[in-house]
């Protein structure tokens, strides 16, 4: 069914180009009688022809929100699946690595590095908070391994901070030991953690102090 608000599109694309049925239709690569028949209600135009008139006059065409904001195009560098294929424009991505990224078959999968929840009523959930303009758009520091690397750095670093802080305590109090078996060792950083050498939080064995956080 042909939409009537479309003729009046062309006729007001030509009232601002000051052209001619027979002056649009040549410059767009169609005949007079067309352009006559798309004004008329009596034929159908395409989504690029369209476009095409409105470009002759420096107009362009948008899709408005009920707020009257403008809609732009999905981004074209979006997230996309293993094979490369875009995910589906209705669902929100996110990380593969956040929460449960797949259905009772993930075990025996490879985690995705995005994905998206099919369930409604998880959607729905994510969504009370906002609703994304758009998919992940893939960038430095985005693929799962550098994710995981930057969570591991922000544990060691809080790790670190926390240690330093009891030191500086320590330090404060004149040096004198106390036993702390909230937050283990309070002997100069590095001793009590250090992500490649202590991950355990084992006692350095070179610490003069000899304290127990094991």
């Amino acid at each position: 069914m042909v939409d009537e608000r479309i003729g009046g599109l062309v006729r007001r694309i030509r009232r601002e180009t000051d052209l001619s049925q027979r002056q649009l239709g040549r410059r767009c690569g169609v005949s007079q009688s067309v352009v006559a028949r798309v004004e008329s209600g009596q034929r159908d135009i395409t989504v690029g022809q369209l476009l095409r008139f409105a470009e002759l006059g420096g107009l362009r065409i948008a899709l408005l929100a009920p707020d009257g904001n403008e809609l732009l195009p999905m981004d074209p560098d979006g997230a996309r699946n293993a094979g490369g294929s875009r995910l589906p424009a209705h669902l929100d991505t996110r990380h593969g690595d956040e929460d449960w990224w797949h259905d009772a078959h993930r075990y025996g999968r490879r985690r995705p590095e995005y994905t998206f929840d099919r369930d409604r009523t998880v959607r729905d959930g994510r969504r009370l908070t906002a609703v994304p303009t758009d998919h992940h758009v893939p960038g430095p520091g985005d693929s799962l391994a550098e994710r995981r690397n930057a969570r591991q750095e922000a544990t060691r670093r809080r790790e670190q901070d926390r240690h330093d802080t009891a030191h500086q305590a320590w330090i404060a109090a004149g040096g004198r030991r106390q036993p702390d078996w909230g937050t283990g060792c309070t002997c100069p950083a590095g001793c009590e953690f250090d992500a490649d050498r202590n991950p355990e939080l084992g006692h350095d064995p070179g610490c003069a102090c000899g304290c127990d956080v094991g």
